[in-house]
């Protein structure tokens, strides 16, 4: 299924896309991409202000123009949109969870090794934070990051000691955020220890989804 009135704007290297390329791939659909090149500032031009102000990927250009600028809105509305497949809840006890659940992993998974990794990594000297405005690192951010994204795998695990997914009983975007979370942890070197089964389970079902590859 395409949708030649859309536009994606990704980068492969980066986390946030991904979450929308496992959407996209989960969904059957194709669409027009532009790749955006982070390594080499291109986010930062003003040329890509001008779709969004924030300098970041993923943005989704609608048929009318409008910008959607972070990867939770645009799964909204593609699954909106597309319905089939549905990653973000067909109820609105459903809709509730998946939410809550989204913004758990978000905020304590991804967000948890973005911090370590950015006021960590050399290559981020001076752009701690994502944006137009350049931040120092603070080493301390850095550990005290690495510090969540373990806690992040316990809590994760003991989530999945009760529920074959995260959010609901079926796989959803909160599955997609919590997967991208761990993945990403690899620039930190940091992986779930081998005593944390119930997240080793998850993970490796997952992993079997052809949408993990993307």
């Amino acid at each position: 299924m395409s949708e030649p009135d859309l536009i994606f704007y990704d980068c492969l290297s980066a986390p946030s896309p991904r979450r929308v390329r496992m959407l996209i791939a989960e969904k059957g659909l194709s669409l027009p991409t532009e790749y955006v090149d982070l390594a080499g500032g291109e986010h930062l031009s003003e040329a890509f202000g001008r779709l969004n102000p924030h300098r970041t990927v993923p943005v989704l250009q609608l048929a009318d123009g409008t910008c959607l600028l972070d990867s939770t809105s645009i799964s909204m509305y593609l699954d909106e949109v597309f319905p089939e497949n549905n990653l973000t809840g067909s109820t609105a006890k459903e809709r509730a969870l998946v939410a809550m659940w989204q913004r758990e992993m978000d905020l304590n998974g991804l967000t948890a090794v973005a911090e370590c990794f950015r006021n960590s990594s050399r290559g981020f000297r001076d752009r701690a934070l994502t944006g137009p405005v350049n931040y120092p690192q603070i080493p301390e951010l850095g550990e005290r990051g690495r510090q969540r994204v373990r806690q992040f795998f316990g809590d994760l695990d003991s989530r999945l000691r009760e529920s074959a997914y995260v959010a609901v009983d079926r796989f959803t975007i909160a599955d997609i955020t919590a997967y991208v979370s761990v993945e990403f942890a690899r620039a930190i070197k940091e992986q779930p220890s081998s005593d944390l089964v119930h997240l080793a389970r998850w993970r490796d079902a997952l992993a079997k989804r052809p949408s993990s590859s993307v």
